[in-house]
């Protein structure tokens, strides 16, 4: 019995020593004993089975790398910089336990993820980080934290995961500078094959430092001024990997097609929403594949991908316009249905797609100068800088494409759909309710 517990990794109790782990982008991950307890557990080694960049590999045959290395690699980052910070003295304050909650919090960010990345958040599936709580709060992984740092440690974990932490090394975890953020651009890029993520990483970890934040009085992470072109870096790779992978047309088309799938199947039943999180990839594609064939999953799997009918910039439209699109999954299949009928197609067969909105660069930031006071990088920019968050607005607006997508090219009339698509959300709902063709 007792051979059988030490072999059921879930339940295997702590190493006593650090294990060093061989990673292509960091070289040597060294793991200490908690982290090497809670890379055992269930939860965390079906990471090893959801690819980081979801359905990019389809673009990118190199993009097949996983949750798991990217979970590792922000937990190395977490020990690099919190080295730094302590042998500079900046890491008095903060209570003794801090720093390995912090660890742990980078090494377990990422566990409640869906497959294929982002995908099924986008339409309407419960955020990933809510996913994590009961992963982290009860269970294999809650009850390594209480062991190692109390009954308390699975709350302050999850807390600084959902950026919730009153602790001053938050935006470790999350913000505009999170370790997180700086780990996927650079490993996204390696793997991918591509130039775009080059980020300072050296510089900028090193420009980190424990302020007080102007905007709240209390201790918090911050940027030295110094590190202000390391962090410009950081937001020019974001930008273009957005553009050239994240946000890539033949991605954002398979990514469209993942989640007509997955919602057909949660309409009819075929798959229970509360379960999504426990697949892996390939296990959610089985499980659709035996659940409910189709012709789109068919097509899916041997890389038959929709071509694009109408492509427009975020940058050349009202800000407003076409968020229904992103934001509300119901409608906007309701409508892909009516567009179906109206242009003679089967259902399923024209798909509507503008990625969630996100932010290229936060306003958190407070940032060290030269002279030793502390100022907030805020919407009007910094002084003797880039206006590092203006330009992250133009850039975000650039990298954005509302498109639609096809299963077979044809005629379809463009200035109409890009008309639809800009009508108020309460105006389809309305023609859609009354049965009024969308194309007028």
């Amino acid at each position: 019995m007792a051979r059988r517990a030490a072999r059921d990794r879930s339940v295997r109790p702590a190493s006593p020593m650090t294990v060093t782990v061989r990673d292509p982008l960091w070289n040597n991950v060294r793991l200490e004993p908690l982290a090497v307890r809670l890379v055992d557990t269930a939860a965390f080694q079906r990471l090893r089975y959801v690819r980081q960049l979801g359905l990019a590999y389809l673009v990118y045959p190199g993009a097949t790398h996983t949750r798991f290395e990217h979970a590792l690699g922000a937990y190395h980052l977490a020990r690099q910089s919190l080295a730094l910070l302590d042998e500079r003295g900046e890491l008095r304050g903060v209570p003794g336990d801090e720093c390995a909650v912090v660890r742990a919090a980078a090494l377990l960010h990422d566990v409640g993820h869906y497959p294929f990345s982002h995908a099924l958040e986008e339409i309407g599936a419960l955020h990933h980080e809510e996913v994590a709580r009961p992963l982290v709060t009860a269970g294999p992984l809650a009850a390594a934290l209480a062991e190692s740092f109390g009954a308390g440690a699975p709350e302050r974990v999850y807390a600084l995961i959902r950026g919730q932490s009153d602790s001053p090394l938050q935006r470790l975890i999350s913000g505009s500078l999170d370790l997180d953020k700086i780990e996927y651009l650079k490993r996204d890029a390696f793997m991918c094959g591509v130039p775009y993520g080059e980020i300072d990483v050296d510089r900028l970890i090193n420009s980190l430092a424990v302020v007080d934040d102007p905007s709240t009085g209390r201790p918090a992470i911050g940027v030295r001024e110094k590190g202000l072109s390391a962090l410009e870096s950081l937001l020019f790779a974001k930008y273009q990997m957005y553009r050239n992978v994240y946000w890539h047309h033949a991605v954002r088309s398979a990514t469209a097609m993942y989640k007509r799938l997955v919602d057909a199947a949660l309409r009819v039943g075929a798959l229970d929403a509360p379960s999504l999180a426990g697949y892996t990839d390939e296990g959610l594609l089985h499980r659709l594949d035996s659940a409910q064939p189709s012709p789109l999953l068919a097509r899916l799997r041997e890389r038959r991908l929709y071509k694009r009918a109408l492509e427009c910039p975020a940058a050349e439209f009202d800000e407003s316009a076409a968020e229904w699109v992103a934001s509300d999954h119901a409608l906007t299949a309701a409508a892909e249905d009516q567009l179906a009928r109206e242009l003679g197609l089967a259902p399923g067969e024209i798909l509507l797609d503008y990625p969630a909105k996100t932010q290229m660069l936060g306003l958190d930031i407070p940032v060290l100068r030269r002279g030793g006071q502390v100022e907030q990088l805020t919407e009007a920019g910094l002084a003797g800088a880039i206006n590092l968050p203006s330009l992250s607005q133009q850039l975000y607006r650039s990298a954005r494409w509302l498109r639609v997508f096809v299963a077979d090219r044809a005629p379809l009339p463009e200035s109409a759909l890009l008309a639809l698509l800009q009508r108020p959300a309460e105006d389809v709902r309305r023609a859609l309710a009354a049965g009024d063709a969308l194309l007028g």
